[in-house]
């Protein structure tokens, strides 16, 4: 019988006051689990064991901090087999991507925590030359990070490793305690990370797991007023709701919500290299990424030529079983996503735009796959230009000049990650200026991960990753005394 998970509470396996909901693999449509379901007052009974174990955590030697993560990582990675193999269940990612990109990243990022450099801890001295009464109020000044609380962590089903240890790894070497509510389609991963951090010495009640699947869960953990902060990664429209709990709460939010990433390609751009760029579109996680270059801008010169390309490199990509090694392109997440995503392209089809490949079902017996689609002569008023779809599609629109490429790529609600494509690097960079988006690559989709990482517009509020996370998780506190 496939096993029944429990809630991680103050350091102990609890059952679930809401029974248990089936955990589905989306290439198979077999049962991979059963997560729990924690009813209000466990979510609250969590984040009063988060609020109680923040003092003695906070207090606790920033060196032992470290080592506890240090020793989580080597567990992650000592594990990552078995953790792998549950994470390409949970999420349809294909097995190089379930080990490098989710339990990988997710052991990199414990590490990199348990190894913060002294100067990302405090901000340098600041010292007033005068003060408003002259040489007299002349005063020393530090500023310093404080830990924020407890934080309620809400993580997103498309990487169920990275996504949680890049919010739980900095929190907690900041000081904080954590509340960790995960996406409902793949929580049990998760779990695993909880045990990782447990056997890594983590003290009871500093790391919590609670999960659901509706929206109770994430309400309750988000509203408690034992919770000093969110962390949130998913959707604008869930990501509106909470900010809106927050500002009545006062409490610290860090968003990462959607995407429609804009890739300027203009006309003596390396168009191989864009169409590799742009290919990742299709293949990472089936589409089901924030990041991706989902909105294509190619200048007329290379527009066809660009099209052309796009769609036989879509062509060339197998669709299928992600845990065969040739496989690129697994399933979306569930067959409600799939439904989803096949809207968006029938709707492209019917406000005008071309579907040069895919917008069909691959011939695969179970599964919820949707065959990598490019859309093109696409115009940035149509729905698929606009909204975010969370799948293996790209819309292309043409554009006729630098000016013209700029104000469509900046003419969208979104702005996280863009793109531009040119050989003429310093072209590139002056037009990467003018883009209205938190990061944007040039003549590559890869990302450092030491760069600060957020969006602006309804992309998101602050930004996390590298030492930007360490400030994300703490408060800033000024300590003057006589100069």
């Amino acid at each position: 019988m496939t096993a029944r998970q429990a809630l991680f509470v103050g350091g102990s396996w609890v059952e679930p006051d809401g029974g248990h909901y089936e955990v589905i693999d989306p290439a198979t449509e077999q049962t991979v689990g059963w997560a729990p379901e924690a009813s209000r007052n466990q979510v609250h009974a969590a984040c009063a064991a988060a609020r109680e174990a923040f003092g003695p955590w906070s207090a606790t030697p920033v060196q032992e901090r470290a080592a506890v993560l240090a020793r989580a990582a080597d567990i992650v990675r000592d594990r990552l087999v078995p953790y792998a193999e549950l994470a390409r269940a949970e999420t349809g990612a294909t097995t190089g991507t379930a080990r490098g990109m989710q339990v990988g990243v997710a052991a990199a990022r414990f590490r990199r925590y348990a190894h913060v450099e002294p100067a990302e801890w405090p901000i340098p001295p600041q010292i007033n030359e005068a003060g408003p009464m002259g040489r007299a109020g002349v005063m020393g000044a530090l500023a310093v990070r404080q830990p924020v609380g407890v934080v309620t962590c809400i993580t997103s089903y498309n990487n169920p490793w990275a996504n949680p240890a890049g919010k739980i790894a900095p929190a907690l070497a900041m000081g904080n305690t954590v509340v960790v509510k995960p996406a409902p389609q793949d929580p049990l991963s998760v779990y695993r990370m909880a045990q990782a951090l447990a056997d890594a010495g983590v003290p009871p009640g500093v790391v919590n797991v609670v999960s659901g699947a509706g929206t109770e869960v994430g309400e309750a953990a988000v509203a408690s007023p034992d919770v000093d902060m969110v962390s949130f990664t998913g959707s604008t429209a869930v990501g509106q709701r909470i900010a809106e709990v927050c500002g009545r709460g006062m409490k610290r939010q860090l968003m990462e919500l959607g995407g429609k990433g804009a890739a300027v390609v203009l006309d003596d751009a390396d168009i191989g290299s864009a169409v590799a760029g742009i290919g990742t579109t299709f293949s990472f996680y089936s589409g089901q990424i924030c990041t991706a270059p989902t909105r294509v801008l190619a200048q007329r010169g290379i527009y066809d030529r660009l099209v052309e390309q796009l769609a036989a490199y879509a062509r060339r990509l197998k669709v299928g079983d992600p845990r065969e090694p040739d496989t690129v392109v697994g399933p979306v997440i569930s067959a409600a996503h799939r439904d989803r995503v096949e809207s968006y392209v029938e709707l492209g089809r019917k406000e005008g735009a071309v579907v040069v490949t895919g917008g069909d079902r691959p011939a695969l017996p179970t599964g919820f796959y949707v065959t990598p689609t490019l859309l093109a002569d696409c115009t940035n008023d149509m729905r698929v230009a606009r909204e975010e779809i969370f799948g293996p599609v790209v819309v292309v629109i043409p554009f006729e000049d630098e000016e013209e490429g700029v104000t469509l790529a900046n003419d969208t609600d979104y702005g996280l990650i863009d793109h531009v494509w040119s050989a003429d690097v310093a072209r590139a960079f002056r037009l990467a200026r003018r883009l209205r988006a938190g990061g944007v690559g040039i003549n590559t989709v890869g990302r450092n991960m030491e760069a600060p990482f957020g969006g602006f517009k309804k992309s998101g509020v602050g930004r996390d990753v590298g030492s930007y996370a360490l400030h994300a998780y703490s408060e800033v506190q000024a300590i003057v005394w006589p100069g």
